[in-house]
């Protein structure tokens, strides 16, 4: 067996899966033979994954990148809470249905701040998963979102999100709940909102889901994640009656942090480790708090109605027309 037993890899990855089973081979054989120094040969091996996560994270397709964002190992959304903040309390409930747990927000403090973080969390096994219902929100989990964001402002602290989830919930209850409605109060409520609001896509951004949470003074997408209407799964289907061309579709959607950064639909790409977030949950931390100190820093100092004007201007001139 591997040396490291419970990281998972992509088939691009494999090639890194390769190098960490030559040094599980190379233990063994120093256990054996006590007499020969293979510290130099592990740590040539350990030099080359380092260059090998570099090579594929510097060519990769935009396919692969939403492999990436959906990498089983991949930091949620209470990964970087824990990472990046102190203090955190997690409120509850939508005050009507019920507390839907594909959605979590609370008070945290970062860098000095005293913040309201809201996101959606997927779940890190296959129990939580189902508890999360894989991060797809049902429309309890947008008012309670919501009911978190009024209540910063109430207190006049800054808002963050962290938009992770492959689309809000499409299941029957959800639309007689009225999950059109639940999106369109928060995309309504939060260009509204007189506190700062960052918002930042950690994994996937897909759809209606995404906006829920994805109105915001500044938009923060990291490196390797995506942000677009539909999933290259669901297009794929749609034009072309098959999974199939998935990776067509990937290509034309022009959903990457590249793209959308061209698109000028984000403001900034947050770097990830090499090889993407999965290898290292702190350093891709430190990465996204510090672009949020940043904008927090910006945003502190114009005034509410300022803050207000410039995010339904910068929402406004977004997309492309003609006359």
């Amino acid at each position: 067996m591997p040396q490291y037993p419970n990281r998972q890899f992509l088939d691009f990855e494999q090639p890194i899966r390769e190098l960490y089973e030559q040094i599980d081979q190379t233990k063994k054989m120093a256990e054996k033979n006590t007499k020969i120094d293979y510290s130099s040969n592990i740590q040539q091996l350990e030099d080359l994954i380092v260059e090998k996560r570099k090579e594929i994270t510097a060519n990769l397709t935009p396919w692969q990148r939403v492999q990436l964002s959906r990498h089983p190992d991949r930091p949620y959304t209470m990964k970087y809470i824990e990472k990046m903040t102190t203090g955190f309390v997690e409120l509850h409930g939508d005050r009507n249905v019920r507390d839907d747990k594909a959605m979590l927000g609370g008070f945290a403090q970062i860098d000095g701040h005293t913040v309201m973080i809201v996101g959606q969390q997927k779940g890190i096994n296959t129990k939580m998963r189902q508890q999360r219902n894989f991060g797809m929100a049902n429309p309890e989990g947008y008012r309670k979102a919501l009911r978190l964001m009024k209540l910063a402002e109430k207190f006049n602290k800054p808002v963050i999100t962290l938009i992770d989830t492959p689309g809000a919930f499409p299941g029957q209850e959800a639309e007689e709940r009225g999950q059109g409605e639940a999106i369109a109060r928060n995309i309504y409520e939060m260009i509204r909102l007189k506190v700062p609001v960052i918002c930042v896509i950690i994994g996937e951004g897909a759809s209606g889901g995404a906006l829920g949470i994805g109105v915001g003074d500044r938009v923060l997408m990291m490196e390797n994640t995506w942000y677009t209407v539909i999933s290259p799964e669901n297009c794929s289907a749609i034009l072309w009656r098959s999974w199939e061309k998935k990776e067509v579709a990937a290509q034309q959607l022009r959903l990457t942090s590249t793209d959308m950064k061209g698109f000028g639909l984000v403001d900034e790409i947050v770097p990830e480790p090499s090889g993407g977030a999965h290898w290292n949950y702190t350093e891709a931390a430190a990465y996204l708090k510090d672009s949020i100190v940043k904008a927090l820093n910006e945003l502190k100092n114009i005034s509410p109605e300022d803050r207000v004007n410039q995010r339904i201007e910068k929402f406004g001139r977004m997309g492309f027309w003609n006359e």
